[in-house]
């Protein structure tokens, strides 16, 4: 196999994005919210590999006919935000005002964000909050806090995309990586169990999303506390 095939392939992998966001789209109609995470997570070990993929097959050059960085957007955008958001507000966590107050920010913050030349800082982690609406929407999901705790995670969460606030990449944040990267695949291996076993009450997986996550959130403010605005 040619060098531009394997980097056609690999923009063939993130486009499967796109059928898994709609497979978790189709499952959020019918409020099987399972397998919309399942969906989800899935998509995330997707857009989790691709990335490494394209960089060591220089999609750029060897398949420059398709932009890997705007599909991987799309992409981004539907498995993080649209659908989380879809069920966010049809599964009552946010009743009423709240519901509908909770996806109007979430979408319309995000699809700002998303096309913020700034995301990105030189040690290419994400300049605030990078949108990962899934990963809250799933540990709402497993912990079920009051709806005022939700409310106003969502709101700070929206202010925090546009604050100059690191959040760490998993993966390209070299800093910390031998830590953040293992921290990141057990996430994702906490929220397939805890959508396996349908959220079920206390539950060891969601005691892993939470701490796991208290991790992926405050690494990147850590490391400039430590080390400075550009740390």
């Amino acid at each position: 196999m040619t060098l531009r095939q394997k980097a056609l392939l690999v923009h063939l992998l993130t486009a499967t994005g796109a059928v898994f966001a709609m497979l978790a789209m189709l499952a959020a109609v019918e409020t099987k919210w399972s397998l919309m995470f399942l969906w989800l997570v899935v998509a995330f070990f997707v857009d989790g590999i691709d990335g490494p993929l394209a960089r060591r097959y220089d999609t750029r050059t060897n398949a420059p006919v398709f932009d890997g960085v705007l599909l991987d957007l799309i992409i981004d955008y539907l498995t993080y935000v649209f659908v989380p958001a879809y069920a966010l507000f049809k599964s009552g966590l946010l009743p009423g005002w709240t519901g509908w107050l909770a996806i109007i920010v979430i979408t319309f913050t995000s699809a700002m964000y998303f096309a913020d030349t700034r995301m990105k800082t030189k040690d290419n982690s994400f300049s605030g909050f990078p949108g990962c609406w899934n990963m809250v929407v799933l540990v709402l999901f497993a912990t079920k806090p009051d709806f005022w705790v939700s409310l106003v995670l969502v709101a700070v969460l929206a202010v925090a995309m546009f604050l100059p606030v690191k959040f760490v990449h998993p993966v390209r944040t070299k800093r910390w990586r031998s830590v953040t990267l293992p921290m990141a695949l057990a996430w994702t291996g906490f929220a397939g169990w805890a959508a396996m076993v349908d959220f079920s009450p206390g539950n060891w997986a969601h005691y892993g999303l939470v701490l796991s996550s208290v991790y992926l959130v405050a690494a990147g403010a850590a490391q400039q506390v430590f080390y400075g605005k550009e740390g």
